[in-house]
């Protein structure tokens, strides 16, 4: 009778440890984690390939990692624990129009059965580090009754980074030369500094106008509804900022609802900023370095030159200049039947953009805008920026602010 219970008990032992599963004949006893597969596939705007991609799997009650390289494929299975994970990748993409870009993008999902699937949406990763001009309107428009009409134009200044910028205390500056012509002026150096006719300075204390990751403001000319004078104008009273209104002869309307931005230094009557409407000039952004203002920069940047002009004689003049370190970003313009000159050093801008032909009809209601690469991870577009205005920018574009300002 001892016997029959030892053996019914030995049974029921037995019994028990077949419910452990057994990782070998050493590792008796030892419960083996099932796994699952997880499928994760890729999907961005305008990729045509995902060249090199790194996925890295963190399990978020246990902090395990897990990486895996993926190349030249928009989707990867790999074996993880059951469990809830943040899933993360970054690599290389080829683009739509054959660049090759950086791009990032997480996801988070529970697997809690044998296979699981989840698609991460991938955004392309900029790294700069202040704002870009976007787009630049100077062309003006021809009126319906054939009339140049030469207000509304603008400047679109856009952050191109993942963090919030301040746009206080940006500067505009205006170049001096123009790209149609070349007088071999001397002394000159354009990888050193950017001489200007025109520098404006936007208002602010250091915090008071922030812009968030992939928006941007405009700079108008006069920031009313232009559209209301005629019909092809566009309305730019919703504009971040205007120029000043000094010359009464222009009957501009200063908009007190628009900040104005204070023009430094001009060469104009009336401390005008005006842009030239077939484009042959460039136009950098810049930041005050520290220990540096307005009242600095006159006192300290002023540039003379001088060369010889068509009659024998030597020009001389005398204005200012931006050194290159203080620019953030930059564009050249030009047209393609007079082009000379580049303005701007080749660190900081190695091509150039352009509207129609040298006082072509067909320049007017058309910008220059870059090309966009695709979405931030809050919607917003990235836009290319290779510091080559060439290949930057899309030249005789429909204007952005055509139907107003949308952000």
């Amino acid at each position: 009778m001892k016997k029959r219970i030892l053996l019914l008990s030995f049974l029921a032992l037995s019994a028990t440890y077949t419910l452990v599963s057994c990782s070998n004949d050493d590792d008796f006893g030892t419960e083996v984690v099932q796994k699952s597969t997880l499928t994760v596939s890729f999907k961005g705007d305008n990729i045509k390939t995902y060249k090199l991609l790194e996925i890295e799997a963190v399990e978020l009650n246990t902090g395990a990692k897990t990486t895996n390289t993926v190349q030249d494929a928009n989707a990867y299975s790999l074996e993880l624990p059951k469990g809830s994970y943040k899933i993360t990748i970054n690599g290389t993409v080829v683009t739509t129009e054959n660049e090759e870009v950086k791009i990032g993008g997480s996801a988070s999902v529970d697997i809690t059965a044998a296979t699981a699937n989840l698609s991460v949406s991938l955004y392309i990763k900029q790294f700069n580090e202040d704002f870009i001009i976007e787009e630049a309107f100077y062309t003006g428009v021809k009126t319906p009754e054939g009339k140049n009409y030469n207000s509304s134009r603008y400047f679109k200044i856009t952050n191109n980074t993942d963090k919030v910028l301040y746009a206080d205390k940006l500067i505009l500056g205006q170049s001096e030369f123009v790209s149609q012509v070349d007088n071999n002026v001397t002394p000159y150096n354009r990888d050193k500094a950017f001489a200007v006719k025109g520098v404006m300075v936007l208002p602010g204390n250091g915090t008071d106008y922030p812009v968030q990751p992939g928006d941007f403001i405009v700079i108008a000319d006069n920031a009313i509804n232009h559209n209301s004078v005629t019909s092809t104008a566009f309305d730019l009273s919703k504009a971040d900022f205007e120029f000043p209104s000094e010359n009464p002869s222009l009957g501009q309307v200063d908009n007190p609802a628009v900040p104005n931005v204070t023009v430094i230094y001009s060469q104009m009557n009336f401390n005008m900023f005006f842009l030239h409407s077939s484009g042959v000039e460039s136009y950098v952004l810049a930041r005050f370095p520290e220990g540096e203002t307005s009242t600095t920069f006159l006192e300290k940047y002023k540039y003379s030159y001088e060369y010889v002009n068509s009659a024998g004689n030597i020009t001389k003049k005398s204005t200012y200049e931006i050194p290159n370190t203080w620019i953030v970003d930059g564009m050249n313009n030009s047209v393609t039947d007079r082009f000379a000159q580049l303005l701007l050093g080749s660190s900081i801008d190695a091509g150039w953009a352009s509207v129609g032909t040298w006082n072509s009809a067909d320049r007017l209601g058309k910008s220059v805008r870059r090309h966009t690469l695709g979405k931030m991870e809050n919607g917003k577009n990235v836009y290319k920026d290779t510091n080559n205005s060439t290949v930057d920018f899309i030249r005789s574009a429909e204007p952005s602010l055509k139907n107003g300002i949308v952000h």
